[in-house]
């Protein structure tokens, strides 16, 4: 969905870090807020490599900007991504109104095929594994650059990956993104597979931001029905933020994952205009958008970020508010406990 200027999102993003308040573990809300605490390197800041499973079609060979287009692939496809850190002195902040933060560096080489989900695999062999899922309206490289600040943002000491489906990147196509989004299910569905079936694998965390809470959830629900509570038991944070589903289809979605539904963490805001727009275009109330108390008799945890937008659109508040990404590190550490 569209997006907040990068300039609003690189001034929050180097303002603060992220307040860690302790969990509500005896009810599903979870609080937005609480106490920082010192704030510590990221993994990905000391090495900047990205591991992406992709369903776009990859643009040469060898790899070539912008690497990965908005046409759909043959199958999944893998890659190690370099990343250009952002310049962490004062003028480099200063710069980074300008210029952005996490740049996409080089890509060396692509695997596509059967073997791309293993590949992806050993390169985080033995680690937790932390998976961001765009939404709507994101390139590529929007996509690797939000993959990245989550990451960064959270301070997350595990591997760095993204899943990235064939997006137009254009305000017009939301059909085709949402076509392109349900498309890319079986391939989702066999990297997870793989990374569970790894005997030396780590937690599988997920993020999921606005219409790609719609191909995660799919995904989960055929996951869970295919491989069963062996491959689910290896599934750590499930972060559903700004939902764009129908509240209805959400609602049966979540009701197939049984106890799993433990694992999902919502980040919900009334006040977000991009999901206004979506419910205008696709008809019906969506769940990013909803009342808490709805969310809630579903038996999801609920962090209402209403109080905490405060631009125009409010669509990603958990990558450019400090408090609501907050709200992911403490699913992340409830995540590894189950």
């Amino acid at each position: 969905m569209p997006r907040q200027t990068v300039t609003r999102r690189s001034l929050l993003g180097a303002a603060a870090a992220a307040s860690l308040a302790p969990a509500l573990s005896a009810c599903v809300t979870d609080e937005i807020g609480g106490s920082a605490l010192p704030e510590r390197q990221s993994a990905l800041d000391v090495m900047p490599v990205l591991l992406v499973a992709t369903t776009r079609r990859p643009v040469g060979n060898p790899p070539r900007p912008p690497y990965f287009n908005a046409e759909r692939g043959r199958g999944l496809s893998f890659a190690e991504v370099r990343l250009s850190p952002p310049d962490r002195s004062l003028l480099g902040k200063v710069s980074a109104v300008i210029t952005g933060d996490w740049r996409i560096g080089a890509v060396p080489q692509v695997e596509s095929g059967p073997g791309a989900a293993e590949a992806f695999t050993q390169a985080a062999f033995g680690r937790d594994v932390l998976i961001y899922v765009h939404g709507y309206r994101e390139s590529f490289e929007s996509a690797a650059v939000s993959a990245a600040r989550l990451s960064d943002g959270i301070r997350f000491r595990g591997v760095s990956g993204l899943f990235t489906w064939p997006s137009a990147a254009a305000t017009l196509d939301y059909g085709y993104d949402r076509e392109s989004a349900l498309w890319s299910r079986d391939a989702f569905e066999d990297l997870l597979k793989a990374l569970a079936a790894s005997p030396s694998g780590g937690r599988i965390n997920l993020v999921a931001h606005s219409m790609g809470t719609l191909l995660t959830l799919e995904t989960l629900r055929m996951l869970r029905a295919e491989a069963g509570e062996a491959a689910m038991s290896r599934i750590g944070a499930v972060v559903l933020a700004a939902p764009d589903i129908d509240f209805d289809l959400f609602s049966n979605g979540v009701a197939r994952l049984g106890p799993d539904v433990a694992k999902i963490t919502v980040i919900s805001s009334t006040n977000d205009r991009a999901l206004e727009l979506s419910a205008a275009i696709a008809g019906g109330t969506r769940a990013g958008a909803a009342d808490r108390a709805r969310l809630e008799a579903l038996g999801v945890r609920v962090a209402d970020a209403s109080d905490y937008g405060g631009g125009l659109i409010n669509h990603d508040l958990f990558l450019s508010n400090p408090e609501v990404q907050a709200v992911v590190k403490r699913a992340i550490s409830r995540g590894a406990g189950v």
